[in-house]
């Protein structure tokens, strides 16, 4: 107690500690049919951290080569202390925050969360979840393994069907003309350095922008009488509580479903039949199923890619296109679009999952 004490007045001496408590309690959340979906960004963040965690313990000795890639996964698995473990809950742990990540964006979608003035709160959500999803495809090749190596190379040259850029983008990422172990490099630095500086700003300018905006109301909920709850301790409490839960999923996961580790990838070798990329790239595998070889005289991955790009760039920019939600107006046909835009992930993603 004395040593808590002390503590406690060197603290004082130097900060108001009173300032900081009178910060939090006077934040204020407010209460809803619709609070749960608050909870989800909450999740992310807890199984971000959790990553930068695990995958800072991993990189201390995973070696970038092609000639030990594999060997070293395989040794972090099999001879170091808890190597399998770790690398269990990085597995599980990317699964989860980009599955809760889909959910936390689809929710702001239908309950039109982007409405002015918070559209740069989505626009840096929709970063996170692109940066999400480049950093399960770059872990993902680490491994080097026969499925990580065909999925990147086609990850890459759909890439290069974009008209104009398309043949630089393929170019940047893959190092040169081909995968090769440039490109097995260049996505170790964009795993463990780039992405992470990136992912730390755009957390950091997330938090900000809600914190500074507030928690915005469904437009249902708007001419309802409701109340506010102080962030901390009620909702700060009930964040710790959620994130137990969680770290207790994915440890179990972790534990009783353990990541396979695939034969090492041989370039000169051809991709293993019925290869599939991971379960949130399902429903782009099945978009470009859906188009022939040529459509009109052109390639039809080509127009596969473009019509996806659109898709891309108007799902980023719809706060600017729902002009009469951000009036504060209704906008049915939005609601019907992101209700659109959800079915088809989930309906193509199951597709996928089961073909």
């Amino acid at each position: 107690m004395r040593m808590k004490a002390a503590w406690q007045n060197w603290l004082e001496e130097r900060y108001n500690i009173d300032e900081f408590k009178t910060f939090a309690a006077s934040k204020l959340v407010p209460s809803h049919r619709y609070e749960i979906w608050y909870f989800t960004g909450g999740i992310v963040l807890f199984l971000f951290i959790m990553q930068f965690i695990t995958g800072a313990a991993l990189a201390l000795y995973y070696i970038p080569h092609t000639e030990y890639a594999h060997k070293s996964i395989i040794e972090i698995v099999t001879k170091l202390h808890a190597g399998w473990f770790f690398r269990s809950l990085h597995y599980w742990g990317a699964q989860l925050a980009i599955a809760v990540l889909f959910i936390h964006v689809f929710s702001a979608l239908l309950l039109k969360s982007y409405r002015k003035p918070r559209e740069l709160i989505w626009i840096s959500g929709c970063k996170l979840l692109g940066i999400s999803i480049f950093f399960g495809l770059s872990g993902y090749f680490l491994l080097w393994d026969e499925r990580a190596f065909a999925a990147v190379r086609v990850a890459t040259g759909g890439a290069g069907d974009l008209p104009l850029i398309g043949g630089f983008i393929k170019t940047f990422l893959r190092g040169g003309i081909d995968v090769t172990g440039e490109t097995l490099t260049r996505f170790y630095a964009f795993h463990v350095s780039i992405l992470p500086l990136v992912t730390i700003f755009l957390i950091v300018m997330h938090l900000f922008l809600v914190h500074y905006h507030g928690m915005g109301l469904p437009r249902s909920e708007e001419n309802r009488k409701h109340g506010e709850t102080p962030f901390f301790p009620n909702i700060f409490y009930k964040d710790l509580m959620i994130w137990l839960v969680v770290l207790g999923i994915v440890v179990t996961m972790a534990t009783l479903l353990p990541p396979e580790i695939g034969k090492q990838a041989d370039p000169l070798a051809p991709a293993p039949e019925n290869i599939k990329p991971e379960w949130y790239f399902l429903f782009l595998f099945q978009t470009l199923k859906l188009f022939p070889g040529t459509m009109l005289g052109f390639n039809g991955e080509t127009i596969a890619i473009i019509l996806v790009s659109f898709g891309v760039l108007f799902f980023f920019l719809i706060p600017f296109f729902d002009r009469k939600s951000s009036r504060g107006e209704k906008s049915p046909l939005f609601t019907g679009i992101g209700l659109a835009y959800m079915v088809y992930f989930i309906v193509m993603t199951i597709i996928g999952f089961f073909s």
